[in-house]
């Protein structure tokens, strides 16, 4: 089942990509497949970030059941890369995921109706009791990663996981934060968080299928001091009043939403966060 159907997408989804022409055609496949199943309309957008392999080139051959466009930036840094994708998007519901696609697409029916529910950050979290983590990394980077995550929990709503490559925003929300994000390095997610939380949204931590795949940049040796003069400056940037959250687009522009199938998630009033 396809949804390149006319009109405006209900969901964007963001995908950075450095030097991926290797796992990229295989993500872009399992990713397309699900959003066409999904009962609303879905496009996504590659964001290729000085790439100096055949990525671009795989994006615009690309053809598949949603469409899918290429953005650039030049400026290298993941989260640089974020940022152009998301303040490209102009639907209701936006995120971003790993071209790797090392979290479970399934999770993608559970963060669209809890962004439908009135959610306005839904996350991946692999330290989420419920989730199921394949072949997580070496002792020494998770150790890191516990660390770090304890360091942030309190610029990010308390959610214990901070660099699942699976988030997702009210689109308006999203932007907002988007355009406040000056983070291009590995601690981006924390300010992009950051954002989201000062303007008064709660982060909402949702279980997923998480596989570890080859192929991570991230070293705890080089880049753990970076890390922590990009926490120094994200407090900073954070440290000012609280900025109300953008108003959610009405259904009367978006116009009658697809039902989605009931998966027994809880409701937005009684569900947890973080």
């Amino acid at each position: 089942m396809g949804n390149r159907r006319p009109g405006p997408a209900l969901l964007e989804v963001v995908v950075p990509a450095r030097n991926e022409a290797g796992r990229l055609p295989a993500g872009l496949d399992l990713l397309s497949d699900r959003l066409a199943a999904l009962p609303a309309r879905a496009e996504v957008i590659v964001v290729d970030n000085a790439s100096t392999d055949g990525t671009a080139e795989i994006v615009r051959s690309w053809r598949g059941p949603v469409p899918v466009r290429l953005l650039t930036c030049e400026r290298p840094g993941k989260g640089a890369a974020v940022r152009t994708g998301l303040l490209a998007t102009r639907a209701p519901y936006i995120g971003f995921m790993d071209a790797d696609m090392a979290t479970d697409l399934a999770a993608l029916d559970d963060a669209l109706a809890l962004l439908r529910e009135g959610r306005t950050v839904v996350v991946g979290s692999r330290r989420h009791a419920e989730s199921v983590v394949e072949g997580y990394a070496l002792p020494v980077r998770r150790l890191g990663a516990i660390t770090f995550n304890r360091i942030v929990r309190d610029l990010v709503g308390g959610i214990q996981d901070t660099q699942c490559g699976f988030k997702f925003f009210a689109g308006p929300l999203g932007r907002a934060a988007a355009r406040d994000l000056h983070t291009t390095g590995f601690s981006f997610d924390v300010e992009l968080l950051a954002h989201c939380v000062r303007r008064g949204a709660p982060v909402t931590a949702i279980p997923v299928v998480w596989r570890d795949r080859p192929g991570s940049t991230f070293s705890v040796r080089r880049h753990s001091l970076q890390c922590l003069v990009d926490l120094a400056r994200i407090r900073a940037r954070v440290a000012g009043p609280l900025i109300p959250a953008p108003a959610p687009a009405p259904e009367a522009v978006l116009g009658p939403l697809p039902a989605l199938p009931d998966r027994g998630l809880p409701s937005a009033s009684s569900a947890g966060q973080g």
